[in-house]
């Protein structure tokens, strides 16, 4: 021990200083990870990280605006649509060893897709407000109870608190512990299903009476469930090149995100049916109303998957950051702590849990562009092939023009002002979710027919944590003959 402070004090670093070092050493690194886990555990984390209280809360809104049963269908049909996106995404992480954001460089450029990092960033800090919120008018619904105090502005400082702590000193632990998170979950969510569906048989909660003044429609509801599915994508590739191979990828993330979102929003779904079925009001997004019907079981889900999603969210927002270009001048501590204290800050702002749908919406119109074009942009344009060129800072072949290849941004921009439009302006009989992906789709692949941008030669797709030879190396040869 005197041993280890000593060489501590002769590294001349402050204390500040060590515990910098030490946790920028632990952050995921910048550059590709080869992946090492199997189907099973790639499927318990998906489990875990969507076993999550907005999942379960966005169930309860749709019910009854819709009838039960259709509810039920739309989360299905919506999870397995929404779900191809992820997993789609999540394999390019597989093959490549790159987070979600460092992948956007391939069709965004080097350069251009720090504006899509920003947006990951703004769409991860939206999720952890909501969570921290939510945990917080939890642990007041029932600390009101015991003693009569109510503070639940308090109360989510005091959550996301602990999660930021975690975030910068756990996040490690709460990986390897969050799939038994999961399994503790289950058992707890089984025990509702249990007590609502013996309190009332499936035919008492498809009686109930739809009430058409909510808002709600099977397209609405399908919208939201979709956007739900890319509002997860953002971290796909995360997950996903921890997967040993693409089969394991691919099973594990479809299965595990697919089930996970099921069993959630349909708890939710049923959990107000139960209400509504025991002469309780129909409050949609209010974790206080369920935790009134179905006590502490419910209330320890919500803060456990506040607990360990949160911390996971706070990280990815941290790395994303962090891990932007190749140099490691931005610091995680710093950037931890200036993002933690943004994310408190946010958890006062309760305001935004009425605003939930109106979140999901911009979640839908700033990502789904985004993973049509990287989707035409690896699989089509790159034929499911991203060399090293992606890992470097400048020049290259994802080098564009400065760093920003102009059509990928303008065809974000149209898709995400045809969500905006669709969704608000001109609402369509179809949606906005699926129309935005397809018109995004159509358009990076038109400019990419246009501009014959499609590779012709046929590149050997390798995992980027292998070195290429320089004979090999497409890339290399291209810029070569520049």
């Amino acid at each position: 021990m005197n041993t280890e402070v000593s060489a501590q004090r002769r590294s001349g670093l402050s204390p500040w200083g060590r515990l910098s070092k030490r946790l920028n050493a632990d952050s995921d690194g910048y550059g590709p990870i080869k992946g090492t886990l199997g189907a099973r555990r790639i499927g318990l984390i998906w489990l875990a990280a969507n076993l999550v209280v907005t999942t379960l809360l966005t169930g309860t809104l749709f019910v009854p605006g819709v009838s039960w049963p259709l509810a039920i269908g739309l989360i299905i049909a919506g999870s397995l649509v929404g779900g191809v996106v992820l997993v789609l995404i999540g394999n390019m992480g597989t093959r490549t060893g790159l987070p979600t954001m460092s992948l956007t460089k391939g069709a965004f450029g080097l350069r251009g897709s720090f504006l899509a990092v920003a947006a990951n960033v703004v769409i991860l800090m939206g999720w952890s407000w909501v969570q921290a919120m939510l945990a917080g008018v939890t642990v007041n619904f029932l600390v009101e109870q015991a003693t009569g105090f109510s503070n639940p502005v308090l109360f989510s400082v005091l959550c996301q608190l602990f999660v930021v702590g975690l975030a910068i000193f756990g996040h490690a632990g709460i990986a390897k512990v969050e799939p038994w998170l999961a399994l503790v979950i289950l058992a707890i969510m089984a025990y509702i299903f249990i007590v609502a569906f013996t309190s009332h048989p499936p035919a008492d909660f498809a009686a109930i009476k739809v009430d058409t003044t909510l808002g709600w429609s099977g397209i609405t509801v399908l919208d939201v469930v979709i956007a739900t599915a890319i509002s997860w994508t953002v971290l796909s590739a995360e997950f996903n090149r921890l997967a040993k191979t693409q089969a394991a990828g691919v099973v594990g993330s479809g299965i595990g995100y697919v089930v996970s979102t099921v069993l959630s929003m349909s708890l939710g779904a049923t959990a107000i049916g139960y209400v509504v079925l025991s002469g309780g009001d129909a409050l949609g997004f209010d974790p206080t109303v369920i935790v009134a019907a179905f006590g502490a079981p419910l209330a320890i889900v919500i803060f456990l998957s506040v607990m360990a999603t949160n911390t996971m969210v706070v990280y990815g927002m941290v790395s994303s950051v962090v891990n932007m270009a190749p140099s490691r001048r931005i610091r995680f501590l710093p950037t931890a702590l200036v993002l933690g204290a943004i994310s408190v800050l946010g958890a006062t702002w309760l305001a935004l849990l009425e605003q939930f749908t109106s979140f999901l919406t911009v979640v839908g119109a700033l990502f789904l562009p985004v993973f049509a074009i990287m989707i035409v942009d690896y699989y089509i344009v790159n034929k499911c092939y991203y060399g090293s060129d992606i890992l470097r800072g400048r020049g290259g072949r994802f080098w564009y023009q400065g760093g920003v290849n102009i059509a990928a941004i303008a065809v974000w921009l149209v898709g995400a002002g045809t969500s905006v439009i669709l969704t608000y302006v001109a609402p369509s009989p179809i949606g906005a979710t699926i129309p935005t992906f397809v018109i995004s789709f159509a358009l990076y692949l038109g400019w990419a027919l246009l501009t014959r941008s499609i590779r012709t030669d046929k590149p050997v797709s390798r995992h980027l944590t292998v070195t290429e030879p320089e004979s090999s190396n497409p890339e290399r040869q291209e810029n070569a003959h520049r």
